[in-house]
């Protein structure tokens, strides 16, 4: 692993230790790769994911940005279907900056409150 990765998961385990989700309000989590990212509303309680988005089913060529608006978008439409108003946002250890900033503000202006 390189530097930059340990970083991040040593962010990550800090952050887990005081944020979880429960099934009122789960945790909205984003996994960012090199070419997709991904968002999940997960209940830690029982260990289940309630609504999942990712950019692998948008095929239109977009500037990452775009994408990941869109991603917040659709993970914002799947949690109200599943009945999920509220969610508690999980950064994954990334900066809240660029894509994951870019997710979580289109999340919120879809509906979603975190």
């Amino acid at each position: 692993m390189t530097t930059k990765e340990l970083r991040r998961l040593k962010i990550k385990q800090r952050v887990r230790k005081h944020i979880s989700g429960t099934a009122e309000r789960p945790r909205l989590t984003v996994f960012r790769s090199n070419k997709q990212i991904y968002a999940q509303v997960v209940d830690d309680l029982t260990g289940h994911t309630l609504a999942a988005a990712s950019s692998l089913g948008i095929t239109e060529k977009a500037p990452k940005k775009e994408i990941a608006s869109k991603v917040g978008e659709l993970i914002a439409l799947k949690s109200k279907e599943a009945g999920i108003e509220t969610v508690v946002f999980d950064r994954n250890g990334y900066l809240y900056h660029g894509r994951v900033k870019e997710l979580a503000e289109a999340a919120r202006k879809s509906g979603l409150k975190f």
